[in-house]
């Protein structure tokens, strides 16, 4: 498998951590966002999206972060990312996608980059924007949670993938996380697995 990703994106790190949990080996490629490879020719050919990540499996590409740990799920189901029974995939979907629909959306690179380019906010507005919707997610997502020591027990979930790269972030925007004891625990109860270690940004080819 080939894994088109950037070191910083959330998106694609949560792909990294799923198959480093999966022991799934892939090449990464990196596509540097802020230079704009992603709107290169060749790699729009690859994703007509011109976003990260995108995993090559051989004939096919697929993209989009949820439909690719699904899949990641579906053919490699050890270690399971959903846990069996109905109510408890339930929960951990809704800290994901607090996550991926609340979160992640309004603070991606292109809103950031319209808010400052076609709306004019300075810096500190957008910052500002940024932290606001982590504290909306955050807020709910640490009365969710039920640490024992991950988002939901003694086993690793789709919620902890989603979980830990916005922790990442909201630290690198130097977004106070005092309010959330649990978040930050399971973060740490994270970071002590070599799959999460070997995710982690800094420790990518392409990590500047």
């Amino acid at each position: 498998m080939k894994l088109y990703t950037y070191f910083r994106s959330s998106a694609a790190y949560r792909v990294r951590i799923a198959l480093n949990l999966k022991g799934i080996p892939y090449e990464s490629l990196a596509v540097n966002l802020l230079k704009g490879e992603q709107k290169d020719e060749a790699y729009g050919a690859v994703n007509p999206q011109k976003r990260v990540p995108a995993l090559d499996i051989g004939g096919q590409v697929l993209t989009q972060s949820p439909a690719i740990l699904e899949y990641l799920d579906e053919i490699h189901p050890e270690p399971p990312l959903l846990p069996r029974g109905a109510v408890n995939r339930a929960k951990i979907r809704a800290v994901a996608a607090i996550v991926g629909c609340d979160i992640h959306p309004l603070n991606n690179l292109g809103p950031l980059k319209y808010l400052k380019h076609k709306l004019g906010h300075d810096q500190a507005a957008i910052d500002e924007w940024y932290a606001h919707w982590v504290r909306e997610g955050f807020d709910a997502i640490e009365t969710m949670i039920e640490p024992g020591p991950y988002c939901f027990g003694s086993r690793v979930s789709l919620a902890d993938v989603y979980l830990v790269p916005q922790v990442f972030n909201a630290r690198r925007l130097n977004i106070p996380l005092d309010a959330y004891p649990k978040i930050v625990a399971v973060d740490a109860a994270c970071a002590e697995l070599p799959a999460f270690q070997d995710a982690a940004p800094e420790r990518q080819p392409d990590a500047v």
